[in-house]
């Protein structure tokens, strides 16, 4: 006789779990919407898509440069002091560093540190151009051009010769020269392909520059203090020539600034990098020309935007403070003045927060599979720079 216990009923446990009442799930990833969807309704789900996948990684930047400032913060109110002793950018660097190699890092948080790294920290640097006018950049620039050749001619005759004189490969040897001389890792992501560098070269260069890029983000903030602290100046034109990417750059000179209470260092360390970076134009064609290949096959034309959309910024808000200056009227100095005081505040958010995304992003793991010659060339790379740029501002930086 069949027992009349429904809860022995073995097909009763089929659905359990099963939500019977409750919404459909939504439509899971990588599913394509309903095509009854109107335009509206269909790009509003795609720009709330976006933002899930950028919403970890960004957040996670900005509370590291929070976590920076606040502690920079809590510190000088302990000690007592108006400023504190170390720098937010610092700490938020440090801090993205132990998180990424300490802990680990998922990959849902890459395309936020992506947006930090590639948009949010350009625009940081072009706000930065509303603290100068077109004369003192075009002042800087003129003082800045003359080191910046002989930097980057030596360093690209050295680097190689270097990288030969160790049996470090040609294309690699290459791509660190260029990484180093110019602009980082948009030198190298420019010239590889020129030069028919394979995947692996690329990515040793790419590890190495990051690491003495970030050694240098680390350092030369008190190095040129050291050496240039009496015109911070020159402690700018030295960061902007000695270091090798534009965020490693900016952050270098933001801590200059947090530190010393110098605002002309990240100026100067700004504009000369800038100024740097135009001669990709000319010099990774150059290079693609003269590289020695070890096939015969044409090399591809390399990809190099003749003036980056970040330095046009720059250059614009420099004009917009030009203009403003000469021509408001007296009855709208407050508020100009309250406009460049606010804008300042925000591009150093922007750039506090590249840089906790820039620590985030520094997987000292790669640097292991680089091995010790392409180690040894990339030091010496970033020691003949930063020798040639203090030597040349020491010797004629009046």
């Amino acid at each position: 006789m069949a027992s009349r216990n429904p809860y022995e009923d073995p097909d009763l446990w089929r659905w359990a779990g099963g939500m019977e009442g409750l919404p459909e799930a939504t439509t899971p990833e990588g599913v394509a919407t309903p095509p009854d969807w109107s335009p509206i309704r269909r790009g509003t789900y795609d720009r709330f898509d976006l933002a899930g996948a950028l919403a970890p990684g960004l957040l996670l930047a900005l509370l590291l440069a929070f976590l920076g400032s606040l502690a920079a913060d809590s510190l000088a109110m302990t000690l007592g002091l108006e400023k504190g002793p170390i720098s937010p950018v610092l700490i938020a660097v440090v801090l993205g560093l132990a998180v990424r190699n300490g802990i680990g890092l998922p990959k849902v948080y890459e395309p936020g540190l992506r947006l930090c790294l590639q948009r949010i920290l350009r625009i940081g640097v072009a706000l930065l151009g509303i603290r100068l006018s077109l004369a003192t950049v075009g002042q800087i620039g003129a003082s800045a051009a003359p080191l910046i050749v002989v930097t980057i001619a030596s360093a690209l005759l050295l680097v190689r010769w270097l990288g030969r004189a160790m049996g470090v490969p040609g294309r690699l040897a290459t791509l660190i020269a260029v990484g180093t001389a110019i602009c980082g890792n948009t030198a190298i992501m420019a010239t590889g392909p020129a030069i028919r560098a394979k995947d692996e070269e690329i990515s040793y260069a790419v590890g190495t520059i990051t690491l003495f890029g970030m050694l240098a983000l680390l350092a030369y903030p008190f190095l040129a203090h050291g050496l240039f602290g009496a015109d911070p100046a020159l402690a700018g034109m030295f960061l902007g020539t000695a270091i090798h990417d534009t965020a490693q750059v900016t952050g270098a000179g933001v801590i200059y600034e947090q530190q010393f209470g110098a605002p002309e260092a990240l100026d100067g360390a700004t504009v000369t990098k800038l100024l740097r970076n135009l001669f990709m134009v000319a010099v990774i064609p150059l290079v693609a020309m003269t590289a020695r290949e070890e096939d015969a096959a044409p090399a591809e034309r390399p990809r190099v935007q003749v003036v980056p959309f970040f330095v046009l910024g720059f250059v614009a808000m420099a004009l917009v403070r030009t203009g403003g200056d000469a021509w408001l009227p007296a009855s709208a100095a407050t508020g100009w003045e309250m406009l460049v005081a606010n804008t300042t505040a925000l591009s150093s958010w922007c750039l506090v927060t590249a840089m906790g995304a820039a620590g985030l992003g520094t997987d000292l793991a790669r640097v292991r599979a680089v091995g010790l010659r392409p180690l040894g060339v990339g030091f010496a790379a970033a020691a003949i720079v930063g020798g040639i740029a203090a030597t040349g501002i020491a010797l004629f930086g009046s």
